[in-house]
């Protein structure tokens, strides 16, 4: 795993495009999410179809076409400084392919924001790219708009990102010990339903993998999990941090089964890293080289996720 390229940091002024690749957006959340956002200084634009959603396929934010041409423009508009996507839900698999990999490249680096859903663009803009990403909240997200605290760390990590290099929360150990890689991951069903697709990591080798996910049973985790050791996916993974599990069961019966499926990989597991689905969410960089203390409950990075 090696460490990718830093987009640049955010300014005020800045202006970020909001994109919807995944599910529909309600129309009163996107716009208290762009209230947040000007009220950064920023100059938030909507894309074109992101208050769409499919006419048989309720689930999608509009078509297919449509949700891809909407990144690539956005990406591909030199005025644009970062892409911020609006929620999750599901589709960006079936979009992911549409995009022109050669003309986003072109158009040089910036940032995007994401989560949950967006784990495929993470994974294919680093595999494709090459530069990190931010999984952080969705700028229509129910989560993102009722938390100072998700807000707040966003706002670090875009315009003062040297500010926020130690993620710290306080959390238990799985799995004792500490570990240095590069940061990778994201929600653990994509991870998993990704697997093998042209667009995504060959495995987590010489990385930190940082995984979350949300109302999910008991034994699906133990699938997806078993699913990426079976695979050979985990093979050579350095150390594991663990966000959020909302909805999936009582944490002391979820904690078993983390413990069987990670702590036979022999390398350090921190829980609750305060990432993902879960209340007050922090943001977190993929494709930065960082330590992970699972003791101490911090990741801590070498160089802000931002230049």
């Amino acid at each position: 795993m090696k460490e990718l390229l830093r987009p640049p940091r955010l300014a005020p002024g800045a202006r970020v495009a909001v994109v919807a690749p995944s599910g529909p957006v309600p129309e009163e959340r996107l716009q208290a999410g762009l209230d947040i956002l000007r009220g950064w200084d920023l100059d938030p634009v909507v894309a074109p179809h992101v208050l769409h959603r499919h006419g048989v396929l309720g689930y999608l934010a509009g078509a297919d076409a449509d949700r891809a041409a909407d990144l690539q423009q956005a990406w591909c508009d030199p005025a644009v400084d970062a892409v911020l996507c609006a929620r999750g839900g599901y589709g960006a698999q079936r979009m992911v392919d549409l995009l022109d990999w050669d003309a986003m490249r072109a158009a040089g680096p910036k940032v995007l924001v994401g989560f949950s859903d967006v784990t495929v663009l993470h994974q294919a803009f680093a595999t494709r790219l090459g530069l990190v990403t931010l999984y952080g909240p969705a700028a229509a997200g129910v989560d993102f708009i009722k938390s100072a605290r998700a807000q707040e760390h966003l706002k670090a990590t875009l315009f003062t990102p040297e500010t926020v290099r130690t993620i710290a929360t306080g959390g238990t150990a799985l799995v004792p010990g500490r570990a240095r890689g590069v940061t990778l991951g994201g929600c653990l069903a994509l991870l998993a339903g990704d697997l093998g697709t042209p667009l995504a990591h060959t495995g987590a080798r010489g990385g930190l993998l940082l995984i979350e996910d949300v109302g999910e049973q008991l034994y699906r985790v133990d699938r997806m999990l078993t699913q990426l050791r079976r695979s050979g996916w985990l093979d050579g993974v350095r150390g594991i941090g663990l966000g959020s599990w909302a909805r999936c069961g009582p944490y002391e019966l979820l904690r078993p089964v983390l413990a069987d499926r990670l702590g036979a990989l022999g390398v350090p597991v921190a829980e609750e890293l305060g990432f993902g689905h879960g209340d007050d969410a922090l943001t977190v960089p993929f494709g930065v080289r960082a330590e992970l203390d699972a003791d101490k409950g911090t990741l801590t990075l070498d160089e802000p996720a931002l230049r």
